[in-house]
């Protein structure tokens, strides 16, 4: 490996460092009302969209914060000794990608089959410091 090469590595490593993502792959929930929960909680601080996630009454709610809890021990096994309130955690990104759909089929009226889309989704949750934004701007 070249040196070029390895301190871009390095560089790359450590503006991770204060990145951590967690994924949800195949959720048996529909993109759209998976979407619907995501947008409330985007750039928002960790703490506040545990509270928001927790008192949602959709079902989709339910899935995201513990899809946030996740990313919330991800960054902490990556950062030893931190402290979560020192970094001021929020929610960087959040994406909701559709995944595999189901087909089936229903009996309809007169001889006829409807077919049944049941649909999935793949989440993406990503968790940035604002201590890191206001060091870089």
């Amino acid at each position: 490996m070249g040196v070029r090469k390895r301190n871009k590595a390095e560089v790359l490593k450590a503006s991770k460092k204060d990145v951590a993502f967690a994924k949800l792959n195949n959720c048996p929930t529909s993109p759209r009302k998976m979407r619907l929960v995501a947008d409330i909680i985007r750039g928002v601080d960790v703490d506040k969209a545990l509270n928001i996630l927790k008192f949602n009454p959709k079902e989709a709610s339910s899935r995201l914060e513990k899809l946030l809890l996740s990313a919330l021990a991800n960054w902490e096994s990556k950062n030893d000794g931190a402290r979560m309130e020192d970094n001021n955690l929020f929610v960087k990104e959040i994406t909701v990608d559709s995944g595999r759909m189901l087909k089936r089929i229903q009996p309809a009226p007169q001889g006829r089959a409807h077919r049944i889309r049941k649909r999935s989704n793949h989440v993406t949750l990503v968790l940035g410091s604002k201590k890191e934004e206001n060091q870089t701007a």
